[in-house]
């Protein structure tokens, strides 16, 4: 029962730290799409590999596409959760909120480099 239960946890650390992650959404930019207070899971191989804690990805396969739902870091450090507006020459993104009235987004802070994605939000269009 022990050894069973520490290869779950290992399974996991791994699964977390590499394939899907969890976040809890806050703020109502993306409402009414994806509401304040709902748990996301992010898959963080939609766009790449990278080591946890490493900023630049080691082997980078795609891009946002428009209409996606993406998280991201925003240039002061926050984590966001936007969708994909336009994909930029130079690799980067605009990311907009939903509900344009109450999102800080890219019109506030410009475009997104594509090192900064963290991976896709799943169950959304």
């Amino acid at each position: 029962m022990g050894r069973a239960a520490l290869l779950a946890f290992a399974a996991g650390i791994i699964l977390k730290m590499f394939l899907f992650d969890l976040m809890v959404a806050d703020g109502h930019s993306m409402h009414p799409t994806v509401e304040s207070g709902t748990i996301l899971v992010i898959n963080r191989l939609q766009y790449g590999f990278r080591f946890p804690g490493q900023k630049n990805y080691i082997v980078r396969w795609a891009a946002p596409k428009p209409g996606e739902v993406v998280v991201f870091y925003t240039p002061s450090g926050d984590l966001a959760v936007k969708r994909c507006e336009t994909i930029l020459e130079g690799n980067s993104f605009l990311a907009l909120g939903d509900n344009t009235i109450q999102s800080y987004d890219s019109r506030s802070y410009g475009p997104i480099p594509m090192e900064n994605t963290v991976g896709r939000a799943l169950g959304f269009k």
